[in-house]
């Protein structure tokens, strides 16, 4: 097995939830040794009260979740509103190349934690923080979680059809989008500290990382005075442009024609796909301005093609064809897709209390530092003591005189409860 590419990379998070352990589990994924500083005292929010658990079973170590975004990182139990935890945790960080945190903003300050002070102890220390609006500014403690970061970036906005309210997009959407720039920026600061042999501060702010995905819109603002509306499933020029009903439970395919070029190239291509026919003749859809101008007729006329066919057919039949058409996966057919297997996306661990079930890999591989394959996500308080002993030489005896401080929390000292979700 060759190298990984963060081999030697020690990362200590102090995160929760999602864009802050993500980042972290995208570097443990490449080799780097990843610490999540926990507490029983205040668990993390994913792995307490955010469903789907094992068997519906709620306990610190059964969440699904909280295994998604945290396989490959070891779990150390320092209580930081004890004096000895924290200074537990700046020995850590002193051991470190990349700190990253995800709290409100204040909240390391408050820890005795803040960057400033950490590298007074430690130069050549990368830590990223990473929260909604950015550590400054003046809505930086604005509260919000991942819908209300998302509704107040914008995409909400345009989720939805027109004339009917703004839509939720499923998920902390925002957040993970933080995940790719956070994972970006501590990369090129390692990089920089190569070169310079100085660490630095990186503030993410989540916000402003999710409006670069609204680029068109913000561009039709700017340059032509125009706010986009909602529109559903249609598209300004496409036609047709929709989600069709295929045969079976919940079975569609996407289908989209863009002729710009006044060809109608890929409408014919349908077209024939399709069985040419008779209705597909009518001058209502001879152009891409008739077909927009009658897109309903079109939808429905679609609709009964796709309705008796099988959705992986059609999409197959018109990708065939030279038409733009995708399947719509559910989750089970994520896990069973060829394509995923063959890039080995999905990786099976086992688990002490979940069992076996898979990890999801980064979505680029290196072909000189591949990934290994991954460790499951960690009990709560798994690995303090073989942490504490490997980076900070602790005896048995100090960690459990740490530990008789309330400072330190081994795994086999919690009582954890479970309860049906």
């Amino acid at each position: 097995m060759n190298s990984q590419a963060l081999e030697g990379i020690v990362v200590v998070g102090f995160t929760a939830f999602a864009a802050g352990p993500f980042i972290a589990k995208y570097m443990a994924n490449h080799g780097a040794f990843v610490i999540k500083v926990e507490s029983a005292s205040r668990p993390e929010g994913f792995r307490t009260h955010y469903p789907p658990f094992k068997d519906n079973i709620q306990g610190w170590n059964r969440s699904g979740v909280f295994a998604m975004n945290n396989d490959c990182v070891y779990s150390v139990g320092l209580n930081l509103k004890v004096p000895a935890g924290v200074e537990t945790a700046k020995k850590l960080v002193a051991k470190a190349d990349v700190v990253v945190e995800n709290f409100t903003p204040g909240t390391m300050r408050k820890l005795g934690l803040s960057y400033d002070l950490l590298e007074g102890i430690n130069p050549r220390l990368v830590m990223l923080s990473t929260c909604n609006l950015g550590q400054t500014g003046p809505r930086a403690k604005h509260p919000g979680f991942g819908s209300q970061l998302t509704s107040l970036s914008g995409f909400t906005n345009l989720t939805g059809e027109a004339g009917g309210p703004p839509l939720l997009i499923y998920g902390p959407y925002i957040d993970y989008i933080a995940v790719g720039y956070g994972y970006i920026a501590i990369l090129a600061a390692l990089e920089h500290r190569r070169k310079t042999g100085r660490g630095q501060y990186i503030d993410l702010a989540q916000y402003e990382g999710g409006t670069h995905f609204l680029a068109p819109a913000l561009l039709e603002y700017q340059l032509l005075g125009t706010s986009p509306g909602r529109q559903g499933n249609h598209h300004l020029e496409a036609a047709p442009h929709g989600v069709y009903r295929c045969a079976g439970e919940d079975s569609w395919c996407v289908i989209s024609v863009m002729d710009t070029n006044d060809n109608d190239a890929e409408w014919k291509r349908l077209v024939e796909a399709m069985g040419s026919p008779a209705w597909a003749s009518s001058l209502r859809f001879a152009t891409q301005l008739a077909r927009k101008e009658n897109e309903a007729e079109l939808d429905s006329h679609i609709g009964e093609w796709t309705r008796t066919r099988n959705a992986q057919e059609v999409m197959e039949t018109l990708q065939k064809a030279g038409v733009h058409a995708g399947k719509v996966n559910n989750i089970p057919d994520l896990f069973t897709d060829p394509q995923l297997a063959h890039r080995r996306y999905w990786r099976p661990v086992v688990h002490k209390e979940v069992g076996r079930h898979h990890a999801m890999l980064p979505a680029y591989n290196l072909s000189a530092t591949p990934c290994a394959d991954p460790r499951p996500e960690p009990c709560l308080c798994e690995h303090t003591e073989m942490v504490l002993e490997k980076l900070l030489g602790l005896s048995k005896t100090e960690i459990d005189e740490l530990a008789s401080q309330g400072a330190v929390e081994l795994a086999e000292s919690l009582t954890p409860t479970t309860s049906k979700s």
